[in-house]
């Protein structure tokens, strides 16, 4: 990957999604469009969009170059078999279960 492509096809899309929905949730949060972001019946909606705001400024989702880079080379990898795969079935599913225990518990209809 070249500088060019880095800043081209990660950086700057990456900049404009960071902005629009920082925009986008400023917005909400002027509006008073709190909806979208209260998860619980018992969270005050002002103060759970407020919190979502400030803390959307403070993410950086742009990666190093070099990790973009590595993980290419892992998929390119994994395409050719030069990395070995693990599906995941169901007896790998049950050993996981047999693994966690009661670290999970499940509702009623069967949600986590």
């Amino acid at each position: 990957m070249t500088h060019f492509e880095y800043i081209f096809t990660h950086l700057i899309p990456t900049w404009f999604r960071s902005f629009e929905d920082n925009f986008r949730m400023w917005r909400d949060l002027i509006t008073e469009n709190y909806e979208p972001y209260v998860l619980l019946k018992d969270d005050d909606p002002f103060e759970t969009t407020y919190d979502w705001f400030w803390t959307s400024i403070n993410l950086d989702e742009t990666y190093p170059k070099e990790f973009l880079e590595h993980l290419m080379q892992l998929a390119e990898d994994v395409r050719t078999g030069k990395e070995k795969v693990i599906p995941m079935d169901e007896l790998y599913m049950e050993r996981l279960k047999d693994l966690v225990g009661d670290l999970i518990e499940e509702n009623d209809d069967g949600d986590v």
